[in-house]
């Protein structure tokens, strides 16, 4: 088994068994559950008790992790951002 690994909320972590990698959406202390969520977008609940009994790995990020957390269309991916002058919101707009 790996050694204790904290769970940080925002990481990406593997399962040693499998190799499915997910993501720490949030730690409720308080409910003592850690919610992550899996690439494909799967929500799952672990307790916090459970959390270092686990083989897990740290990781790095995929490079499309934004995959499972948007519904970016492919073309929307390479979008620009055109400057505008703020003097043309000198005006309200027309109704």
């Amino acid at each position: 088994m790996a050694p204790k690994i904290d769970p940080i909320e925002g990481n990406w972590y593997e399962f040693v068994d499998d190799g499915r990698s997910f993501f720490i959406v949030t730690i409720d202390e308080d409910e003592g559950i850690i919610e992550i969520q899996d690439y494909h977008g799967n929500i799952e609940e672990i307790e916090l008790e459970a959390w270092h009994e686990l083989d897990l790995e740290p990781i790095d990020p995929p490079e499309d992790w934004l995959g499972p957390i948007t519904d970016i269309e492919s073309d929307d991916e390479d979008y620009e951002v055109n400057e505008m002058d703020s003097s043309e919101w000198s005006e309200p707009l027309d109704e």
